[in-house]
């Protein structure tokens, strides 16, 4: 693990804390540095104005990062982790363990990344859940690229879906690698039955960010696609989830 230089370090904090910034502090060695202070005050007044669209990544995770170190500049951190993981996406869906081997991440640090990744995520099923799925497609693509495509490992997941195709549960069936996932069409089909499902879309991502199917996943799609068929099922899709886009397998005549 890489050592930690002193001047990154950080100070944990409760997540339910007094952590008001606006707040008076007490003079002395605690005080925050006006240029500090100033900083995050035209950094929000920003946010505030027109949005993340008139941020670049690096102060948006700024403005995450405050509440977890409210006495240092934040900067140089902020952009070391761009660095690090490549962008704003993947450093919220990075591992825990990852981002703690970060010279300057420490508890407060996950916590606060950690807790705008699961707000991003629930929004994002939030559009979909509930809700009639082939009519709301662009949505549904929105959310599966927002729950993996930023993981660097394989997920896989299957929709299922009522008779009105209206999404009743999203379901992680199995983790993998950064290139495969075991997945077992048995339970992914005893599982619809167990929710009484009548349709379903399988999804999965690609790490490397080519959403290109290989032939494991082809193999792997007729077998449930069979399955499926044979219980009534209707399988409307398999969507693989690259970096930039998404395949479906409908689409490609795969299924």
């Amino acid at each position: 693990m890489t050592s930690r230089d002193p001047k990154l370090g950080e100070r944990p904090l409760p997540l339910f804390g007094d952590l008001d910034e606006a707040k008076p502090v007490a003079l002395g060695a605690d005080r925050l540095p006006s240029y500090i202070a100033d900083h995050r005050k035209r950094l929000r007044a920003r946010f505030m104005g027109g949005g993340a669209a008139a941020m670049p990544d690096y102060e948006l995770l700024e403005l995450i990062l405050f509440r977890a170190l409210p006495r240092m500049d934040v900067k140089p951190l902020a952009r070391h982790l761009l660095d690090t993981f490549g962008g704003f996406g993947q450093v919220l869906s990075a591992p825990v363990a990852r981002l703690t081997d970060v010279q300057g991440v420490g508890p407060a640090v996950v916590q606060e990344l950690k807790i705008v990744e699961a707000a991003a995520h629930r929004l994002a099923q939030s559009r979909v859940l509930q809700r009639q799925v082939l009519s709301s497609w662009q949505a549904l693509v929105e959310y599966c690229h927002t729950a993996m495509a930023h993981r660097t490992t394989e997920q896989f997941r299957v929709l299922y879906l009522d008779r009105k195709n209206v999404l009743i549960a999203d379901e992680e069936q199995a983790r993998g690698t950064v290139d495969h996932v075991p997945v077992y069409p048995r339970e992914v089909v005893k599982r619809a039955l167990e929710l009484d499902a009548s349709a379903l879309i399988l999804v999965h991502n690609h790490p490397s960010g080519d959403p290109t199917p290989s032939q494991a996943d082809i193999t792997m799609t007729l077998q449930i696609h069979r399955a499926a068929e044979a219980l009534g099922l209707v399988l409307h899709d398999h969507l693989v989830i690259g970096k930039g886009r998404e395949l479906s397998f409908r689409a490609e005549g795969l299924l």
